[in-house]
């Protein structure tokens, strides 16, 4: 099988992701998450797929498993991880409207990673268009909490990858068109500053503010970071009135490090925080963390595989551990050989100005075919 003769048709499949991208699917919004999924499993279905839907908790959306026909269906097999969650509020497509601009296409959550997961379904249709069957039994699981840290499905994320030999992930391409083989290990806190309330114009001295509190702890926080281990705060809320000296401000910190060793440290840097100042608490707590992904042989001999095909292709394909956390981190980390990265090309994820380059669709959908039509 020759994933060049494939006829991958980048305006078809734009015309398929539309759907996609213009169902908006925050995480926080459990019922537009699932509305996303919904599109997703209708899609497979059609492919032939056998869809179990599994319920959500913790106030996430759910979660799709797929399994695609094969006569080893049960056996070990590639297990393609993908979110549909995106950090875009409802609303954004008003703002980031669906546009086509020469190479480049717009919309939220189309680079992060929408695109990524339509191409891998597109490289399943593609196979079986072709009545070739692959080597190995696949299945999809689409998630929808990975841009919080995956708090409510590592567990399924885990289990699934268990069950199979080898892990794709189809998040965002590097820069350089090239694959992540080792994600650096992450770390959330929550913070919390707890005061004494007061007047704030009439008795002002007798309160004690638990946001100044948190403000010096944030500066204390972003000081911490060194080339080994970085801290951030991302969310802050405070305070309910203004004539109040606040007694609550909460917020969440991030902490990232290319080694186990330095986020270890960094989060006892972190919990050390802890501790009463001028009748003034702050407490911190530990949420989800990734651990690090540090690529083995296992890895190693996929990415090779998926540079042979890149090359059959005409393309150059680099590797490298990339800083962000994906699902990749789970599945590498167990030690079962994982691919990441091997979405669209596209940049300013995040952000109003999120695109996709257009050509990356048919590329990287060949380079995923390839590896499905292969792998063994």
């Amino acid at each position: 099988m020759n994933p060049a003769n494939l006829p991958f048709d980048s305006e078809a499949m734009l015309e398929g992701l539309r759907g996609w991208v213009e169902c908006e699917s925050p995480t926080w919004d459990a019922s537009a998450v699932d509305r996303m999924l919904d599109i997703a499993a209708r899609d497979m279905a059609i492919m032939g797929a056998t869809i179990e839907r599994i319920a959500g908790r913790q106030g996430f959306g759910g979660v799709i498993r797929a399994r695609f026909p094969h006569p080893k269906q049960g056996e070990p097999g590639i297990l393609i991880a993908g979110h549909m969650d995106t950090v875009h509020p409802v609303g954004t497509i008003e703002k980031l409207k669906w546009r086509r601009e020469g190479n480049k296409c717009y919309g939220p959550g189309i680079y992060d990673m929408k695109g990524g997961n339509y191409l891998s379904l597109e490289a399943i249709r593609q196979l079986a268009r072709a009545s070739f069957t692959t080597p190995l039994p696949i299945t999809v699981l689409f998630t929808p909490d990975e841009e919080v840290g995956t708090p409510s499905t590592r567990d399924i994320i885990e289990a699934e990858a268990a069950r199979n030999k080898y892990v794709l992930v189809p998040e965002p391409g590097r820069a350089d068109n090239g694959v992540t083989t080792g994600r650096y290990a992450i770390a959330r806190f929550n913070l919390e500053a707890t005061g004494r309330p007061s007047h704030a114009g009439a008795t002002l001295s007798a309160g004690r503010s638990a946001i100044r509190e948190m403000a010096r702890q944030i500066l204390a926080i972003d000081a911490m970071t060194t080339e080994d281990c970085t801290f951030s705060v991302g969310v802050v809320h405070g305070g309910q009135w203004v004539n109040c000296v606040a007694t609550t401000a909460t917020g969440e910190a991030l902490s990232m490090a290319k080694r186990q060793a330095d986020l270890d440290r960094g989060v006892e840097r972190m919990l050390a925080l802890s501790g009463a100042n001028n009748d003034v608490t702050f407490k911190v707590t530990r949420g989800v963390t990734r651990p690090v992904w540090e690529p083995d042989a296992g890895t190693m001999a996929l990415y090779e595989k998926a540079r042979g095909i890149a090359k059959s292709l005409g393309a150059e394909l680099p590797h490298a551990s990339s800083g962000g956390g994906s699902d990749g981190n789970f599945t590498g980390a167990m030690g079962i050989p994982t691919l990441d990265g091997l979405g669209v090309r596209g940049g300013n994820g995040h952000t109003l100005e999120e695109y996709i380059e257009v050509d990356s669709l048919v590329e990287r959908g060949r380079l995923m075919a390839g590896l499905l039509a292969t792998l063994e």
